[in-house]
């Protein structure tokens, strides 16, 4: 920037100004004739391009840019449900009630069996309540990953639908 750059000559671009290869103080002296910053853009280049701008505006600009591109972005928020091989009807309901709340408030569910101990012989029981779970939250979520055994837990996701 400004008197930074220390090449002969640089080719010149901008607002209000003629493009071309000048000799690198001539190309300063129009820069702060224009009361504007000498910004080298492309130091690689053969000769290196430099543009005349503003560069405390380009900064903030950037900076505004930058801020409204964050706030766009979604946090995914996960919440998780856990389960046992032999969760009886009541407990069932009550989870998958939890769920559909999650699921309404645009949140992704995490389902799991856990099995402890021995219980493990029982995964067959584990994935057929999670396919249950799938299979009546289905108006609401999309089945993201289908049950899987990982260890002692069997994991299953459930994003929710996009409603328009």
């Amino acid at each position: 920037m400004n008197n930074d750059i220390r090449v002969p000559e640089v080719r010149l671009v901008g607002d209000n100004i003629e493009v071309g290869v000048y000799p690198t103080k001539q190309a300063l002296a129009k820069a702060e004739e224009l009361e504007l910053d000498l910004v080298e853009i492309s130091p690689k280049a053969s000769p290196p391009v430099c543009k005349i701008m503003d560069y405390k505006k380009f900064l903030y600009e950037q900076k505004k840019r930058e801020k409204a591109i964050k706030a766009k972005t979604t946090k995914v928020v996960i919440k998780e449900i856990r389960f046992g091989p032999q969760t009886d009807e009541h407990d069932f309901e009550f989870k998958k009630k939890h769920a559909e709340k999650f699921l309404k408030d645009g949140a992704k569910v995490k389902a799991y069996v856990f099995f402890k101990g021995r219980s493990i012989v029982y995964k067959d029981q584990g994935e057929i309540l999670l396919l249950r779970l799938a299979s009546e939250l289905e108006e609401l979520g999309k089945v993201e990953q289908m049950p899987k055994l990982e260890g002692k837990r069997m994991t299953m996701f459930l994003a929710p639908k996009k409603t328009k």
